[in-house]
């Protein structure tokens, strides 16, 4: 009877000891999930919602010593005089971004290459990155050379090289004997992608020129010939083309792929509540608090779409709302026209695409969780 007692006892025991060792484990696994789900919260602020302050270490560059910056964004130089545009930071709502160190990018970079891919949004960014890191090293040597649609901006001291080419819609465009030719199936211009370390893509501007202004006589899917269709169609269509090319000849644990974003105009004051007739001209001030009034443009849809669907992960510069908010941001009449032209499309450097790549340097910092690849 005793050993029978003394068997009950250790064998309540042994138990007992299993569930304690058990609530331990389980413990430890929760402080583990609790602290890796809170780092994910901090890492993974979404950043594409917040509002703009006003900011005393603004712009993060001189345009003046940006010997080669671009005429029709160099807004400062073209006689603006309101500065408070210059002046303005984003502040995401739940963080910060990161503080941009161009010597730090050099050198997390070093011997990489980065390629922007796009129409003149992208050569907005990347004439912004560049200025951004000059400023940061004034003493480095660099070179820039311009050949047909490439630029190339070489930092000889890290190796570097960031690169621009320039292609409106991503698929090809070509001319034939009828005409020019808008290929909606067709990605031949990819070849010159390949081999790169980071890729920003970007399209939407151009497929929404219509009259003189538009590139195509006809557009081309699959043996069929349009004189014109639906624009967010054709754009859908051309996206999909490029997505199938990024998940067919991109290795994502060689090259990170981005794409830049829906990039909005303020040729129309009544998105933001403004008297009729009312642009981005005359516009000194971003709008106020988070919401842009006008909602976002039905491309931010299409793009979100397109990148749910692919199966190598590219994450989206999610820049359309923070642009959206500052109507006072573009070159209007200080652009490459003068006072003959109001640009409203593109943007003043110092200025909105500096955030942009601050959002770039950001994904450099945290790894890359700060930017939803989901969508």
């Amino acid at each position: 009877m005793e050993y029978i007692l003394i068997s009950i006892f250790y064998s309540y025991a042994y138990v007992y000891l299993l569930i304690l060792c058990s609530l331990r484990n389980v413990t430890a696994l929760v402080e583990h999930f609790d602290h890796q789900l809170r780092g994910t919260r901090l890492s993974g602020c979404d950043f594409s919602q917040g509002s703009w302050i006003y900011g005393d270490t603004y712009p993060l560059y001189n345009a003046s010593l940006c010997s080669f910056i671009e005429k029709q964004f160099n807004c400062e130089g073209n006689g603006r005089t309101d500065k408070l545009y210059l002046k303005y930071r984003w502040k995401p709502q739940q963080c910060e971004l990161p503080k941009f160190n161009g010597q730090d990018f050099l050198e997390r970079m070093k011997g990489k290459k980065i390629m922007f891919v796009g129409d003149s949004l992208s050569l907005n960014q990347w004439q912004s990155l560049t200025c951004m890191l000059h400023a940061a090293v004034p003493q480095s040597n660099f070179t820039l050379q311009r050949k047909g649609d490439l630029s190339t901006f070489y930092f000889q001291d890290y190796n570097i090289s960031l690169m621009l080419f320039r292609n409106a819609f991503l698929v090809d465009l070509v001319k034939e004997k009828m005409g020019r030719i808008l290929k909606l199936d067709s990605i031949q211009n990819g070849n010159s992608w390949k081999g790169f370390d980071m890729l920003i893509f970007n399209t939407w501007h151009w497929w929404l020129h219509k009259g003189s202004a538009k590139a195509w006589d006809y557009i081309q899917k699959g043996d069929k010939l349009y004189k014109d269709m639906d624009r967010l169609i054709a754009f859908n269509e051309g996206l999909k083309t490029w997505s199938k090319w990024v998940d067919s000849n991109i290795d994502p644990s060689h090259t990170k792929v981005f794409f830049q974003g829906i990039s909005p105009t303020h040729y129309n004051g009544a998105e933001w509540n403004a008297t009729k007739g009312t642009t981005c001209n005359h516009e000194t001030q971003p709008i106020t608090g988070s919401t842009y009034p006008g909602g976002p443009p039905p491309a931010v849809a299409v793009v979100k779409g397109v990148l749910s669907n692919m199966s190598t992960a590219v994450g989206l510069l999610d820049v359309t709302q923070l642009s959206q908010l500052r109507k006072d941001g573009h070159p209007s009449i200080y652009g490459i026209d003068g006072q003959n032209g109001n640009d409203c499309s593109h943007w003043c450097l110092a200025g909105v695409p500096d955030t942009w790549n601050q959002f770039l340097y950001a994904i450099l910092v945290m790894g890359g969780k700060s930017i939803n690849l989901n969508y």
